[in-house]
């Protein structure tokens, strides 16, 4: 419907740029009730979450806190609880702000990113998802539906990252 419309899961992404005048769709696309892409699950020795999955979520899930513990940790460090409520992993991740938590710990983790549009279902590899500045490899028409992450049982792992001020964006983060 437009040659430029904009996904909005939870929003914490999205209304930022809004409010800074970085983005103007024609139109923006709700899908935070689409409750099939909500969830932890397991598929072998893969750790599967749902893209709507608020940071809450993830941070609470026994799944995610067993199997990667990494992430629950560096979730746990994103902004403040009024967004960590609101906000969701997909989006994060959709988003592409290298400033961000967890496009790193996704890619320290060997994760994997599923995409589904008109052309059907892909799985694009982390390394490969973050192309540019607030840039991915989804196309126009496709949807970030879940995040696929290895199970890192019995790992030791620590998230650090540093900022002037709190709430301030991260000058550098480490996983």
């Amino acid at each position: 419907a437009g040659d430029e419309a904009k996904v909005l899961a939870g929003g914490q992404s999205l209304l930022a740029l809004l409010r800074l005048r970085l983005a103007f769709p024609e139109l923006v696309v709700d899908v935070g009730r689409i409750a099939g892409l909500r969830g932890v699950r397991e598929e072998g020795e893969t750790l599967v979450i749902g893209a709507l999955t608020t940071h809450h979520e993830v941070i609470h899930d026994p799944l995610v806190r067993r199997h990667a513990g990494l992430l629950a940790a560096a979730t746990a460090t994103v902004a403040d609880p009024a967004v960590r409520h609101r906000g969701t992993l997909g989006g994060a991740l959709a988003h592409a702000d290298p400033a961000g938590d967890l496009p790193a710990i996704v890619l320290a983790l060997d994760g994997e990113l599923v995409a589904v549009g008109p052309g059907g279902r892909r799985t694009v590899p982390a390394r490969e998802f973050f192309v540019g500045y607030l840039q991915s490899a989804l196309a126009p028409d496709e949807l970030l539906v879940e995040v696929r992450l290895p199970k890192a049982d019995g790992w030791g792992f620590h998230y650090e990252k540093f900022h002037r001020v709190a709430q301030s964006w991260a000058i550098v983060g480490v996983a």
